[in-house]
């Protein structure tokens, strides 16, 4: 007999209990110290590794780090590796970490659009003049330009906006909200011509991955996995969908309800990044 957790989740990984301990960040740049900084801020773990091949540029921020770190509360947790994936092309760097690792692939997750996501609410929130944590809704797909909003599923205390605006998100919607979503894609691309660089948002976002991992929460996240035999995808690519994080890494994907325009779309990206994939020859 089929129930209601059967039917939302598919399984990926048994639960088991594990320990964690150390953190490793592969490159000391600005993504790099500002997904370190706001790890310590978070007080994840008792270990923080930089590695870079800039000798003397990781020498000057682990020392940066290590004498700020006296203001950080740093709890003892103990490990068992995780790889986040955070440099782009996120989804086929995932893709290829997971094959030269050989990881299990709940244990190799591309930060995909977890930060999109964000982006997505706060930008919601903003059009409703009410906080992002009560805006709830979805980019999923590939991360960046062809990156997939679920405007079917978008709502505010369980109030669909589709309810509200059937036309919401499409070309014929006289509120324009299709603009919240080109907002989104366009955000990385402002910030780098204003500033040169993105940092902190995204360093925000890979501890809010970490902190799910290492406390085991199993909160939700839109992350990049591979996701070969959803929504008639049958190759090996990594996009993002609704995962569950925990100490196992990712342990389920929500099998979310996309309008057929929605699936199409997601389709479209599975079928650029296959484009790309089968050339790498892994």
């Amino acid at each position: 007999m089929a129930t209601v957790k059967g039917e939302l989740f598919k399984n990926l990984a048994p639960e088991e209990r594990v320990h964690h301990t150390k953190v490793s960040i592969i490159g000391s740049g600005s993504v790099g110290v500002a997904c370190a900084l706001s790890i310590l801020l978070k007080g994840l773990s008792d270990e923080l590794a930089l590695v870079d091949v800039n000798e003397a540029r990781l020498k000057g921020e682990t020392m940066d780090l290590q004498q700020g770190s006296a203001f950080a509360k740093l709890p003892s947790i103990v490990p068992r590796c995780k790889l986040i994936v955070v440099s782009n092309p996120v989804d086929i760097l995932t893709y290829v970490a997971w094959k030269l690792s050989a990881f299990p692939k709940s244990r190799v997750i591309g930060s995909g659009c977890n930060l999109d996501t964000a982006r997505f609410r706060f930008l919601i929130g903003q059009k409703l003049g009410i906080h992002s944590e009560s805006c709830h809704g979805w980019v999923l797909g590939e991360h960046g330009d062809s990156s997939v909003p679920v405007w079917s599923g978008v709502n505010i205390a369980g109030v669909l906006l589709k309810d509200l605006n059937a036309a919401i998100g499409t070309g014929k919607d006289p509120e324009q909200w299709e603009n919240v979503h080109k907002e989104v894609v366009n955000s990385a691309y402002e910030i780098i011509k204003m500033k040169g660089y993105t940092s902190w948002a995204i360093g925000l976002s890979v501890a809010d991955l970490t902190e799910s991992i290492l406390k085991n929460l199993r909160r939700v996240h839109p992350v990049s996995t591979i996701i070969k035999g959803l929504y008639g995808i049958n190759e090996e690519v990594f996009l993002s969908v609704p995962c569950v994080l925990g100490e196992n890494g990712i342990t389920d994907i929500i099998k979310i309800k996309m309008t057929p325009e929605e699936e199409a779309r997601l389709k479209k990206s599975a079928k650029t990044l296959w484009g790309i994939q089968k050339e790498l020859k892994l």
